[in-house]
């Protein structure tokens, strides 16, 4: 079994376990009715008391009540099992893509199918197991019965039937491997889908609607074949499973009807055995539904598995990563960066996260989460109102009151930063490391955004890495390091330092 799948059975044991209990018991009670009332028309036809008759009648009802009940704990344990199960399923994957960067090479509508349709598909495995286990104990009730009106009888239905059903289970890998694919192409799809959504803007001012259309319908195309090709093999796996059913029930039927009019069984056997032959369809049935959940769930296990178990993105070693390691942050510190070389900067950034125990990395591009400012800032930390409205005077966003579209998208580039900038102040992390955070600013707001955030961090104590080349920013730091590729940092300041040609050419352009 797939260890994703065993991490599941085993995290909800406790309800798998009553789940199953309850679900049995559904199963026996039902598979025990058709005895009862076999048992109560020999007493009818044998002339028995009425009493007899009665109490059979009230055995039924009994086995009625049990299995409704038995039912109704199945349905509730199994649905919050699996309601949770996805849950957590979700928010682990989300975890690792947020945090350890998983999944990073893959289009975020692909993401988003894995983290909904591929979550609740691996915690079905909870269900599957239950319909392999209360479709086991009805199986074995129904031969146990029937072995003791006639062993061979019985010993027929014991063989044949688990025969017959490791046949149907021979369908579960072409269905495995068609659901993945299914899986895979409505990643794909929604991936295009949510891009086109994003660039829908730029689409229609360079005139490329129509073969965005034409790529969104090609691809749209091949999910639906896949799609009816994973449903052709479900339907495969019911219908064979429907069809060894109906051959079960006849043939058994047949038999039985001999056996009667050779009076080898009476009438109520009779009606015994076609009663419970008719019922062991169910738990066929069944078995032949948890094979094919339990081929669904294996398929979405390996998705999910995906990122689950990628391991986190290498940071190298802290002390010779490049030059920009010797960098040591000062409590309180505003630390202007340079990088001549993009990969300088990210050697310090990957450096600086991983030597910190709190530390927060405002990337240039910005998206804002929420219906409003107010959500946008919100960021789980229980920050204060007075913080809140100090971060956004800090920010020069304090205008912003209107609604956010999706991901801020009607706010202009500028706006979306300095919103950005305050939901970082506010959330005031030991270490806030910012990379180009005023690109879209213009030069008088840039200038009072640097000096709101140089206020606001130095009385909060809190360290500050600034990675940029704008001087208002600069002018503002308490230092500034000059990163040239694998040459040692220039740690200066910014008055200093604009009289390196180097420095200059990076700043005063």
């Amino acid at each position: 079994m797939h260890p994703v799948l065993a991490g599941v059975l085993h995290r909800r044991a406790r309800s798998l376990s009553l789940a199953c209990a309850a679900s049995s018991g559904h199963q026996i009670c039902e598979a025990l009715i058709p005895l009862a009332i076999g048992l109560a028309v020999d007493h009818a036809v044998d002339g028995g008391p009425p009493t007899s008759i009665v109490l059979a009648v009230a055995g039924v009802l009994a086995l009625f009540a049990v299995l409704a009940t038995g039912g109704g704990v199945n349905y509730w344990r199994l649905t919050s099992a699996i309601t949770r199960e996805a849950h957590d399923l979700r928010v682990r994957a989300a975890g690792r893509i947020l945090t350890d960067g998983a999944g990073a090479e893959r289009q975020p509508g692909d993401l988003s199918t894995v983290l909904v349709s591929d979550a609740n598909a691996t915690a079905e495995v909870l269900r599957a197991a239950v319909l392999l286990v209360s479709g086991a104990a009805g199986l074995l009730v129904t031969v146990a019965v029937l072995l003791s009106i006639d062993p061979w009888l019985g010993l027929g239905i014991a063989v044949g039937v688990p025969a017959l059903g490791l046949a149907v289970s021979r369908i579960s890998p072409l269905l495995e491997g068609r659901i993945a694919d299914r899986q895979h192409t409505a990643g794909s799809a929604a991936a295009l889908a949510a891009e086109l959504v994003q660039a829908l803007r730029p689409l229609r001012g360079f005139g490329g609607v129509g073969e965005a259309v034409h790529r969104y319908r090609t691809v749209n195309l091949t999910s639906r074949d896949t799609a009816l090709r994973s449903a052709t093999a479900a339907a495969t796996a019911e219908g064979v499973g429907a069809m060894v059913s109906g051959l079960v029930l006849v043939g058994t039927t047949a038999v039985a009807a001999a056996m009667t009019l050779s009076g080898r069984i009476g009438v109520g056997g009779f009606v015994t055995v076609v009663a419970m032959v008719a019922f062991a369809g169910e738990p066929v049935d069944r078995i032949a539904a948890g094979i094919k959940q339990l081929a669904i769930s294996r398929a979405s296990a390996v998705r999910i598995a995906a990122l689950l178990d990628a391991p986190p993105p290498s940071r190298g070693d802290p002390a010779r990563t490049d030059a920009a390691a010797d960098l040591a942050v000062r409590e309180g510190e505003l630390l202007g960066v340079v990088a001549t070389a993009p990969d300088s900067a990210d050697a310090l950034i990957t450096t600086l996260a991983a030597t910190h125990p709190d530390v927060l990395v405002e990337p240039h591009l910005v998206h804002l989460f929420g219906r409003t400012v107010a959500e946008a800032l919100d960021t789980g930390r229980d920050t204060d109102p007075a913080t809140l409205r100090r971060a956004l005077g800090a920010a020069q966003a304090t205008d912003l009151t209107a609604a956010l579209l999706d991901g801020g998208v009607n706010l202009s580039g500028g706006q979306r930063q300095r919103v950005a900038l305050a939901r970082a102040l506010a959330a005031q992390p030991s270490l806030l490391i910012l990379r180009d955070p005023l690109t879209a600013v213009d030069a008088v707001t840039e200038d009072r955004v640097g000096a709101g955030l140089a206020a606001m961090r130095r009385d909060g104590r809190g360290s500050t890495v600034i990675v940029t080349t704008s001087p208002a920013l600069l002018a503002r730091c308490d230092r500034v390091a000059l990163l040239s590729g694998a040459e040692a940092a220039q740690v200066s300041t910014h008055d200093r330092l604009v009289a390196d040609a180097a420095y200059a050419a990076a700043v005063l352009r």
